[in-house]
């Protein structure tokens, strides 16, 4: 699972759904993987099947409070759940943008009411993360089928690595975004249209 890309992609649904904004759909990260199972199962009719864990990919930024909160949550709690592993991956620092003629970094909001430090940080390493250890457990021999719970595209060549070599890889994600890896793999399913599930009472 692709932490933020799931949690984000829930949020911006929800806003359109509902015409609020900033959205904070509550995930029931307890219940959610083995209901990710659950739906995998049902949407390509298989009634026999074991559940044998999920790996949570995130990542936060280390130089804020937020982020050093939310990576003690993950890495504190989420992460003692029973079958579910975290990988929390520090952000890295942007770079910040460049005037396209002078070239000159732009290190300042340009305009005059605001003034404010341009500073971002940027994920490095999750989609490869999560493509890794497809891969990896695949090797092992650890699952038949496994369920994928992201849109990225950069996963597609990973997944059709996995096609060649049997194993087959069920999408979780957001039609219609995310079609490229949707139709990469062996089958998808819709997780906003059963959202209801898996909201945090």
């Amino acid at each position: 699972m692709d932490y933020w890309n799931l949690q984000l992609t829930l949020n911006n649904r929800e806003d359109s759904a509902t015409g609020k904004t900033n959205s904070r759909f509550l995930v029931n990260w307890k219940e959610l993987p083995a209901w990710l199972a659950r739906k995998a199962a049902e949407t390509v009719g298989l009634k026999n099947y074991s559940f044998e864990g999920a790996i949570i990919f995130a990542s936060y930024d280390p130089k804020t409070e937020e982020g050093r909160k939310f990576n003690s949550w993950a890495t504190n709690w989420l992460n003692r759940q029973p079958g579910i592993q975290v990988q929390c991956h520090a952000r890295q620092t942007r770079n910040a943008p460049r005037c396209n003629v002078c070239h000159r970094r732009i290190t300042l909001c340009p305009h005059s009411d605001c003034g404010a430090t341009l500073a971002g940080t940027v994920e490095k390493g999750v989609d490869t993360a999560i493509a890794t250890d497809m891969i990896r457990l695949a090797w092992e021999d650890a699952y038949d089928i496994a369920v994928l719970s992201s849109s990225d595209a950069d996963l597609v060549p990973a997944v059709k690595f996995l096609d060649q070599k049997g194993r087959k890889i069920i999408q979780a994600g957001f039609p219609p975004s995310g079609v490229h890896l949707a139709t990469a793999c062996w089958a998808s399913f819709d997780i906003f249209a059963s959202r209801e599930e898996i909201r945090r009472p």
